[in-house]
């Protein structure tokens, strides 16, 4: 007869502080920025500047942002994960299948989640981080992270590392639902896609053939071998998949990245540059998704609720609504199972 152990599930997301103190977020950013793939510096000059500058003199003000975001539950990216945990514990089959979360920073750990489906004897481990759209600075370092805890395993598990779902039909449904239960879409001037941005220099790095990022016209308008790893081209995909599903036209709708850190360029257009030419053109109500976000989290409750808002207010503008991220919606538990199980 066969063995049939259980499949391991490690969801990840990108980590939050323990708690909104300063000290609590101080440790959080330093162990967040000094990873190479977050910051692709040397390592020189990658800890001169997170532990000397960034660190220290954005603790502080990053604090009293936590602060707006924290509930009774504590951090939404992190209660709303156990949520998703244990939907996906109430769907799989407990004699087959064993679920942990994880962040990539702080806690639980990766090393805390993998030792506890280690010790349930699992034959295989999916990984699924829970971030949709690939870069390396996310999904590559929960990868990497992963490989090498498990390289120090005498015996190591079959390994499932699931690289992005930005095209992932049945969570493209909920964010649709998301607007369209919450909102009436057609009373917005304007739709903005806000996705979390990146380096310039990390899009390039993502192309093997250094012939096509920022180099062809339109270069992340559609998928190709040479753009397939590219976030900017799969955030264009959902946003495409989105506004097509909502039927809005071109016209309609502007992609654009937030969260930008240093003066090196970010991938364009900033969201902030977006919500002035809107506000120039007569825009007076905009919805906005931000489907890089798979839990509401301070770059969405905080910096589009919050700062943009106020932002576009300023500017002449007369309202700014956010549509509600995945979060623990019945049918994201049931696509996240699903997915699994597709792996």
């Amino acid at each position: 007869m066969a063995l049939i152990g259980k499949t391991g599930v490690l969801l990840v997301n990108l980590g939050t502080p323990n708690s909104p103190t300063r000290g609590d977020v101080y440790t959080y950013l330093k162990q967040f920025l000094l990873d190479g793939r977050v910051i692709d510096f040397p390592w020189l000059p990658r800890n001169i500047l997170v532990r000397g500058i960034i660190a220290p003199f954005r603790s502080g003000s990053s604090a009293k942002l936590y602060k707006k975001l924290w509930t009774p539950q504590g951090s939404p990216l992190k209660f709303y994960g156990e949520r998703l945990t244990e939907g996906l514990k109430n769907i799989l089959d407990p004699t087959l299948y064993a679920v942990e979360l994880a962040m990539r920073y702080q806690n639980p750990s990766i090393e805390s989640a993998l030792e506890k489906l280690l010790a349930q004897r699992v034959q295989k481990i999916i990984v699924l981080p829970l971030f949709p759209h690939y870069a390396s600075a996310s999904t590559g370092s929960v990868h990497e992270e992963v490989m090498r805890l498990l390289s120090k395993k005498q015996a190591i598990p079959s390994l499932q590392l699931i690289n992005s779902y930005h095209d992932y039909e049945p969570m493209i449904d909920v964010f649709v639902e998301n607007a369209t239960h919450n909102f009436d879409v057609s009373s917005y001037d304007h739709i903005l896609f806000s996705f979390h941005g990146l380096p310039q220099r990390q899009l390039r790095k993502a192309d093997a053939s250094c012939q096509h990022c920022l180099k062809v016209e339109n270069c992340c308008h559609t998928i190709t071998l040479n753009n397939q790893f590219c976030y900017s081209a799969q955030c264009h995909a959902t946003a495409f998949a989105i506004a097509e599903k909502l039927g809005l036209t071109k016209e309609q709708f502007t992609i654009c990245f937030q969260s930008r850190l240093g003066r090196d360029p970010w991938v364009k257009p900033y969201t902030s540059d977006i919500l002035k030419i809107r506000a120039e053109a007569g825009d007076k109500r905009l919805l906005v998704f931000c489907p890089a976000f798979t839990a509401d989290c301070l770059e969405t409750t905080v910096e589009v609720l919050d700062e943009y808002l106020e932002e576009f207010e300023e500017m002449g503008g007369d309202h700014l609504d956010l549509v509600p991220s995945l979060n623990d919606h019945p049918k994201w538990v049931r696509a996240v199972a699903d997915l699994v199980l597709q792996h």
